[in-house]
């Protein structure tokens, strides 16, 4: 970024935006400037209108790009499995409710046993 801000810089004090000019102000201002980015930037600058573009950039409306909507899409999307959780989770019954269930059943099949009730589906061959 403190690329564009020197370019940026020059162009508001009036000055041509070029290579070394780039690499002066940056330099001043204690960064170890990159021969490739400058050039770059600089290229890029090339027949652009820098007031134009800063006016153009004032009056468009920001737009949230993906990347910072993804996280309160990510945040919406667990909050609704937490939801879902909560509903499945209600409906559950406890293992030691099922466990009771299971051990009155098989008490009351002993006890039909007991009384002579035939065990229907079991080894019936």
């Amino acid at each position: 970024m403190e690329y564009v801000y020197a370019a940026m810089l020059l162009h508001k004090a009036g000055k041509q935006v070029t290579e070394d000019a780039v690499k002066k102000v940056l330099e001043s201002a204690g960064v170890k400037p990159d021969d490739a980015r400058v050039k770059a930037l600089v290229a890029a600058l090339e027949g652009v209108d820098i007031e134009e573009a800063i006016k153009e950039a004032a009056t468009t409306p920001a737009i949230a790009s993906p990347v910072a909507q993804a996280p309160a899409a990510q945040a919406r999307e667990e909050k609704k499995a937490a939801k879902e959780e909560k509903k499945i989770n209600h409906n559950k019954i406890p293992a030691e409710e099922i466990d009771s269930v299971i051990r009155n059943l098989e008490g009351k099949m002993d006890l039909a046993v007991q009384n002579g009730a035939p065990l229907i589906g079991l080894n019936d061959s």
